[in-house]
């Protein structure tokens, strides 16, 4: 039995690489006010890479659950002669992680190029991870910020402090600051879908499967319209979520963690029988008492709550949910390929 998958036969060179079109997918929640500017810039986008390098292009818009009228302007939205349209609605919000696949399953060409829809991931940039693709044969190219000079120093410290947790004895580290905006070959992106898991870290995942890949870093965008929705409680959930689906470096801390705590009692306790063998001293009781059963009590509430956060990955492995349901899909194609379409089934009669 094969415990592997060979994905060897969709490699491709500079030849063929663009005749497999690229998908861009773009998970959308809440991004009525600038996602017709949005279009119109991957439109430009599009057009731009058929003149330059042959490439035809789709975009998948997911839906995921937005509240305003995301979805329905996302169904008016045309296609173009150079770019398809396609336009999947979640059932309900199941987040970002979970519309990230749901455009990957419905994504029909070749690459895939994953982006946001609230302007910070500029469709201009874009280009480049394509070239690399194209030209140098780069599986994995991914984009990461330049520099975190207009963040607070808590959440620097914060970003790095996760990275350094997250890569804690990680074979395959996951480099600091990138992010989703990132283009997969063909085979990376095969080799994406063929992973099993639910509970899934994109950033992670997309990091582990290897090929060759290359770090672009950018400068974001300022937001076209509103405001994040992310605030720092669901910052640091997605942060726990992260660590526990794709590392186990809080069990390795806990472990240490407990390690270092035995280690200190057994030299406290040394302490304790020094003093009292070789100088006569009465060590006060209640005091060291409390503050020992109270630290290994907090230590072991600690390590329980980390073990249920794996137990609770486990059980839902375990059930095997669905990750997303789509509610509603829609696939506009160009214009250009609507004229052939019309034109063989004419020839046809």
């Amino acid at each position: 039995m094969m415990l592997g998958s060979d994905v060897s036969g969709l490699a491709t060179d500079p030849a063929t690489a663009a005749a497999q079109g690229l998908s861009i997918v773009v998970p959308v929640y809440n991004e009525a006010a600038g996602l017709t500017h949005f279009h119109e810039r991957l439109g430009v986008l599009a057009q731009t890479l058929k003149q330059r390098h042959g490439l035809a292009c789709e975009v998948v818009y997911v839906d995921d659950g937005s509240a305003d009228g995301t979805l329905a302007i996302a169904r008016a939205l045309p296609a173009t002669s150079s770019l398809d349209v396609q336009v999947v609605s979640l059932s309900r919000n199941f987040g970002k992680e979970a519309a990230l696949m749901a455009g990957l399953d419905h994504a029909s060409r070749g690459a895939v190029m994953f982006m946001d829809g609230d302007g910070q991931h500029p469709p201009e940039l874009v280009e480049q991870p394509v070239r690399h693709w194209i030209v140098e044969g780069y599986d994995v190219v991914y984009t990461a910020k330049a520099h975190r000079d207009n963040e607070s120093f808590l959440r620097r410290q914060a970003v790095r402090g996760f990275y350094a947790l997250i890569n804690w004895g990680a074979r395959q580290k996951i480099p600091e600051d990138a992010g989703d905006f990132r283009l997969l070959s063909p085979r990376a992106a095969a080799a994406l879908r063929l992973l099993p898991e639910r509970n899934r870290f994109f950033k992670g995942l997309a990091t582990w499967i290897g090929f060759r890949q290359l770090r672009v870093d950018y400068e974001p965008a300022a937001r076209a319209h509103g405001v994040t929705s992310f605030n720092p409680r669901q910052l640091i959930g997605l942060s726990i979520e992260g660590l526990t689906s794709f590392s186990v470096a809080p069990l390795r801390f806990a472990s240490m963690f407990g390690l270092l705590l035995a280690l200190g009692a057994f030299l406290f306790g040394l302490n304790i029988l020094w003093e009292t063998w070789m100088e006569g001293k009465s060590v006060p009781g209640y005091p060291s008492l409390m503050v020992g059963l109270m630290t290994i009590g907090g230590v072991q509430l600690l390590m329980i709550g980390i073990m249920g956060e794996y137990i609770g990955k486990i059980l839902s492995e375990l059930k095997a949910r669905p990750i997303y349901f789509v509610a509603e899909h829609s696939v506009k194609r160009s214009t250009t390929d609507a004229a052939v379409s019309v034109g063989d089934r004419t020839a046809a009669e």
